[in-house]
């Protein structure tokens, strides 16, 4: 008998890797659907909201390096914009689906269409519409080259009737190619390079994610120019591992040991970062970028230098170009200034809290110290991500997850569950604020009704924490930030999963080894500090002296408004480092 387009498509969907497809069935998805079912080779994944099944197919897309998502007609296309504008941001390979109405019935305001060109065109690398059979094998081939080779979404408009017309085999070839070609800048690039790298007396070397396969060959860098290393959030887990020059993160989320040193070298590297927020980027010392994508190469920073390369091939090939240095004296006052930073962090950890009031820095660290070496994070945008990136260690197994690009809430959650299904083997923790989980709750009824073993650990502080500190300071007073949430642990257990809340530190350890050792989906409601600062950790205690001082003497001279500008500029200055 012969197959038709649907069946035809579940068929090269095996062909490619893809294990399930996220999606809510229903009218123009319905025979893709069946055609999964009868295949037997695909799982189908019924999450409550699409958004949440195209953020599962992002995680496991940057796991496994494939996924796939689906949306229906209409709202069900509308519901997959969020997650899929994160995974073209995060730059990973996902297949969305976008079954649509017959073809009869197009461009008539038929009941639930959607322009899908217009849709999906800006949260995609690839975007188009089968009409006939004839099309769709080499559109499917099309979609998929354009999703691996440009690290992005690849949309298919796929008509109901179209899915059930008899498929056509294809006229070109069916093989997917997944190229790596070496990519490097040229030997006078190089030796260009190089002369920057032997003349500058202070060198700091920042990675990003696309540095993170180029471990070994960083560390070896680093050892010969006596650089320390700073890395962005993405680039942690692939960077912190095992490495002695590590300086930590720059940023808001980061520590002040990054900043400082970057902002203290002659010469600073930026190896395979996109690293957005230029206000902590150095103005007035000398920048060199590599990135394979070339259009990336100063859009951040005023550059003297940019290449396009992999970062570990072209460190393979400069390597032997460049002179060993003896002369430690930068590189070791910034791992001196890292241990006090490091130093400093802990006294955040040591300060438990109290009840209903357990400090997340604390809480954080427990999470680290006992979850398994190879686990795999993910976090919410917003406080979480801080206290995520602060206290998470990387152990070169370890993966961390989030929202990184994109910044969109809720994203923990179903991360988490595309993570635990592509990797049942490994632990998942999912880090949520009450915000992300609130947003999307729906979809814990997802984790019971595949029994994921994923650990949410929400950190319930009762409001929009970064939204409530970013107003507070930009000198605005916060406003409908709190939240009125229901009992998280309560939720959980009427939707089959086990739910405890924690409002005393002292619970705080017992409860994680709990969780984590529970064979089964487990979630911890977590009171913690409300007041709880996402600040870099940079206030000395003399700048506290000295800023109390000086508002004391204007409050005792009745000077409000100033005393007010005070603060503002302090949180200002803050906000800036």
């Amino acid at each position: 008998m012969a197959k038709n387009v649907a069946e035809q498509l579940v068929d090269m969907l095996v062909e490619i890797g893809v294990k399930r497809v996220y999606a809510v069935t229903g009218d123009s998805l319905n025979f893709f659907n069946d055609a999964v079912r009868r295949n037997g080779k695909i799982q189908w994944i019924h999450v409550r909201h699409e958004e949440v099944g195209a953020y599962a197919a992002a995680a496991e897309a940057e796991l496994d390096g494939i996924a796939c998502c689906a949306g229906s007609c209409g709202p069900g296309h509308v519901h997959l914009i969020n997650g899929l504008y994160d995974a073209n941001k995060s730059h990973v390979p996902v297949i969305a689906i976008a079954s649509t109405i017959n073809t009869n019935e197009m461009g008539m305001d038929y009941f639930q269409e959607t322009n899908t060109f217009k849709l999906f065109d800006d949260c995609s690398v690839y975007n188009q519409l089968v009409t006939t059979a004839e099309q769709f094998p080499r559109i499917f081939i099309t979609a998929v080259q354009h999703a691996i080779s440009k690290k992005g979404v690849s949309v298919i408009g796929l008509p109901g009737d179209v899915s059930q017309q008899e498929a056509v085999e294809s006229d070109v070839s069916n093989q997917i190619f997944r190229c790596k070609p070496i990519i490097r800048p040229s030997d006078a690039e190089l030796n260009k390079l190089a002369s920057y790298i032997n003349e500058a007396e202070k060198i700091t070397i920042y990675c990003g994610v696309g540095a993170v396969d180029a471990h070994p060959e960083i560390l070896q860098l680093a050892a010969t120019i006596k650089a320390p290393i700073g890395y962005s959030f993405r680039g942690k887990m692939g960077i912190q591992h095992n490495n002695p020059y590590e300086i930590g993160m720059t940023g808001l989320l980061g520590q002040p040991s990054a900043y400082y040193s970057m902002h203290e070298s002659d010469l600073v590297l930026l190896l395979g970062t996109d690293f957005p927020y230029q206000k902590f980027m150095p103005a007035n010392n000398k920048i060199i970028q590599i990135d394979e994508t070339a259009e990336r190469l100063g859009r951040r920073a005023k550059l003297e230098l940019g290449l396009c390369g992999d970062v570990k091939e072209t460190l393979k090939a400069l390597l032997p170009l460049l002179k060993s240095r003896t002369d430690d004296h930068f590189l070791n006052a910034q791992l001196k200034f890292y241990e006090k930073v490091k130093e400093n962090m802990k006294t955040y950890v040591e300060e438990r809290g109290e009840k209903n009031s357990i400090q997340p820095e604390f809480l954080a660290h427990i999470i680290d110290q006992q979850a398994d070496n190879d686990a795999i994070f993910t976090v919410d945008t917003g406080m979480t991500c801080v206290w995520g990136a602060r206290f998470i260690n990387g152990t070169g197994t370890r993966k961390m997850l989030g929202s990184f690009n994109h910044g969109s809430m809720a994203n923990a959650m179903p991360m988490a569950i595309g993570a635990a299904l592509a990797h049942p083997e490994r632990q998942v923790i999912a880090m949520c604020g009450d915000g992300g989980i609130s947003m999307l709750l729906g979809d814990l009824a997802t984790i019971k009704q595949y029994n994921l073993p994923v650990k949410i650990i929400v950190f319930n502080n009762r409001a929009l924490g970064m939204v409530k500190l970013e107003m507070e300071v930009a000198g605005l007073p916060d406003n409908e930030t709190n939240m009125e949430n229901p009992d998280f642990a309560m939720v959980a257990k009427a939707m089959g999963i086990v739910g405890v809340n924690v409002d005393h530190p002292d619970q705080v350890e017992a409860a994680i080894q709990q969780a984590f050792t529970y064979d089964g989906p487990y979630l911890l409601n977590v009171f913690t500090n409300p007041n709880a600062l996402a600040m870099p950790p940079k206030i000395e205690w003399e700048q506290i002296k000295g800023m109390t001082k000086s508002m004391t003497k204007l409050m005792l001279g009745g000077k409000m408004d100033e005393v007010w500008d005070t603060i503002k500029s302090n949180f200002k200055h803050l906000k800036e480092i």
